[in-house]
């Protein structure tokens, strides 16, 4: 995958990495560490800038980013209760706790899409819980796009540093990404334990 990603950003240059991000953005297993400081290793010794690359991955990703949005809004609350009053009892959920999730995105939801954009997979799967929450969709952008350039422009700016080098880049982001799979990981098994244990108590 990745000779593919790389193929692609030298042949087509700016369109090629709006294009490569983008489709990471829908499709997370894409690896947005390769696009982006490969990208920026580029600047090095093509024709392509670094806010330039910075600007066709922010424009990508925030496009990417919309149409999950778009995703999440058909799976609203009323279509997910109706999904736990058929299913719901298997991992014991009733509508309340739709409700309580939604409010909980409601009043903080704004600050998730943000923080998530700077963890890779996550960065690209909140966008649905987003589009479901009834999110405003000018905000979402606007918390989108801030998240998405501080992202973009460190791997950037670090790849244009590496030059040749930029595959250490990754190397390290691999290591950046495991260790906030297995936290997210630990936080999830967490909050299962206290879901479980608070819904047997009831």
């Amino acid at each position: 995958m990745q000779n593919w990603i790389t193929d692609v950003i030298e042949q087509f240059g700016y369109i090629g990495v709006f294009f490569m991000i983008a489709l990471e953005n829908i499709f997370p297993p894409i690896p947005s560490e390769v696009i982006l400081t490969f990208g920026g290793m580029m600047t090095s010794f093509s024709k392509l800038t670094v806010w330039g690359v910075i600007l066709a991955s922010t424009a990508g990703s925030v496009f990417g980013a919309a149409v999950l949005f778009k995703i999440g809004t058909y799976l609203d609350v009323p279509r997910l209760e109706r999904i736990v009053e058929r299913w719901g009892y298997i991992l014991r959920l009733k509508k309340e706790d739709i409700h309580k999730a939604d409010r909980w995105f409601d009043r903080f939801g704004y600050w998730a899409v943000f923080l998530c954009r700077l963890v890779p997979l996550i960065r690209s799967l909140i966008s649905i819980p987003a589009g479901m929450s009834g999110m405003r969709f000018s905000l979402f952008l606007l918390f989108t796009t801030l998240g998405t350039l501080i992202w973009n422009t460190i791997l950037v700016y670090v790849g244009a540093a590496f030059g040749r080098n930029w595959e250490q880049v990754v190397y390290f982001m691999d290591i950046y990404s495991n260790v906030m799979y297995a936290l997210l990981a630990v936080a999830f098994a967490v909050f299962v334990f206290y879901f479980v244990k608070k819904k047997r108590k009831q």
